[in-house]
């Protein structure tokens, strides 16, 4: 409270109130433990059940040595300076994250049949922070697949960068993906309302939007109208820094502070209409 010049004291707006920066580390505090909180809550049904890990490695590694195999051997596809199992292995890092963090939306339908839902919403946790928790558990999941197409990678002899700093980038971009992907397939779960609609709507999208990128081959050879889409397309962006990044002598054509920078911003945006949103699937 402050006090006018006559002595009568007033509250203090929002305007007003000044910085205090232990008030702010303190909400922080509170909000990443909640956060991690409903992370840990996602990663104990991955520990439960490994064939989930199991089964999800398989279409990688046929991607990388069937598809890698006889493209490569056709030499009709420009890979730059890579071989082509090294040009492709990034864009299968990347589908395997989409596919992983495109159906996880799913997830907060039955947990709104089974009254989950209901309990979070008269909880404290903030919205937020329910699907920040949401996407950075489809993060490790997406960790996993990681380490899966490093081994098959070294496997097949496709020359991998190594770096400390290198595979904390990959890190960061794989979680970064996976928060992206999950929190737009939760917005759609929470529209949509019923698994049915869910299954369709996320069929649909997912292979437009892997094909529509720069995954599989690059940009340049795409029509007009593709080479349009593929540039308002995240997974573009993230195949492009993880290309970077992942082989021996790759590079980024956007821009690896480009690349984190619209992944960072769509990221955000759909993190906030998320919370927006996540009330509606109680509805």
């Amino acid at each position: 409270m402050k006090s006018r010049k006559g002595g009568a004291p007033y509250a203090v707006s929002a305007e007003e109130e000044p910085f205090r920066p232990r008030a702010f580390r303190r909400k922080l505090t509170r909000f990443l433990s909640k956060t991690l909180a409903i992370v840990e809550v996602d990663i104990r049904k991955l520990r439960h059940d490994y064939m989930e890990v199991i089964t999800r490695a398989c279409q990688p590694a046929l991607w990388l040595l069937v598809f890698g195999g006889v493209f490569g051997r056709l030499r009709s596809i420009p890979s730059d300076d890579l071989s082509y199992r090294a040009f492709l292995a990034p864009g299968v890092l990347a589908q395997s994250v989409l596919f992983i963090a495109i159906f996880c939306g799913i997830s907060i339908i039955w947990e709104r049949d089974l009254g989950i839902v209901h309990k979070l919403l008269v909880s404290p946790t903030p919205r937020s922070a329910i699907v920040l928790g949401k996407g950075l558990a489809a993060g490790i999941r997406g960790l996993a697949q990681c380490f899966i197409i490093y081994l098959v990678a070294s496997f097949l002899q496709i020359p991998i960068n190594w770096s400390p700093f290198t595979l904390l980038g990959v890190v960061m971009l794989v979680v970064l993906g996976a928060v992206l992907f999950s929190t737009f397939s939760l917005g759609i779960a929470c529209i949509v309302k019923t698994r049915e609609r869910f299954m369709g709507i996320g069929q649909l999208l997912t292979m437009p939007v892997f094909l529509i990128s720069n995954a599989i081959y690059p940009i340049a050879v795409m029509p007009g109208w593709m080479r349009a889409l593929a540039r308002f397309n995240p997974l573009s962006y993230e195949v492009d820094a993880l290309r970077a990044l992942m082989p021996v002598g790759g590079t980024s054509h956007f821009g690896l502070g480009v690349d984190f920078a619209v992944l960072a911003a769509v990221t955000t945006l759909l993190v906030i209409a998320g919370s927006r949103l996540y009330p509606r699937v109680a509805m």
